[in-house]
């Protein structure tokens, strides 16, 4: 009887509820408002970057014979008058000038054919900023075809070629011949020509 007891007190007793500690259950509500943050503004697209200008020159109203008139070719030298068929030289300021929608005119010497090329272009800024560079990197400054800042005056002799070139506030000038030797002067009385019809 009393291994019957011990028996019936071991049996009662496996039949209670283990003391162990018990999970509490998760709040789903708090678990999803946690993992589920607000979403934050995405940063503003930032604007795109405004493009350089393009480099280019307005079409010149004047003509070749207004720019250089008859008389002024005349005094300059009485054996030149305009060259038939004239097409910028390769490799010329002239040719440059034609690419920015620059006039070209050409005038030569009626015994020997020598050739003197004169280009006109009304440059943007960010074409009269380039050119202005190559000048002053490739010739030197010549004070008598104006006056700076109003007139900027360069001159350099390249392949046999002496090239004028000035920049006014509106115009990029440039007169090249063989006939200018390796002297500014040669081109001073054309170049104040030019200036003087284009005001």
């Amino acid at each position: 009887m009393l291994a019957g007891g011990a028996l019936f007190a071991l049996v009662v007793s496996g039949c209670a509820p283990a003391n162990e500690p018990t999970s509490t259950p998760t709040n789903s509500a708090t678990a999803t408002s946690t993992l589920s943050a607000e979403p934050t503004e995405s940063a503003a697209p930032s604007s795109s970057p405004t493009p350089t200008p393009e480099a280019t020159g307005s079409p010149i109203a004047q003509g070749c014979d207004e720019l250089l008139t008859l008389q002024d070719v005349y005094d300059f030298n009485p054996n030149y008058g305009t060259a038939a068929a004239y097409s910028p030289t390769t490799g010329s300021l002239a040719e440059t000038a034609a690419t920015y929608n620059g006039l070209t005119c050409g005038y030569s010497n009626q015994s020997s054919g020598e050739l003197i090329e004169l280009s006109v272009v009304a440059p943007n800024d960010v074409l009269m900023t380039t050119l202005k560079q190559q000048a002053d990197a490739a010739s030197q400054a010549v004070p008598t075809y104006g006056t700076p800042p109003t007139v900027d005056g360069f001159f350099a002799y390249l392949g046999a070629s002496g090239q004028a070139q000035v920049f006014t506030g509106t115009y990029w000038v440039t007169l090249s011949s063989p006939a200018f030797f390796n002297e500014p002067g040669a081109a001073e009385g054309l170049m104040s020509a030019v200036l003087g019809h284009l005001g």
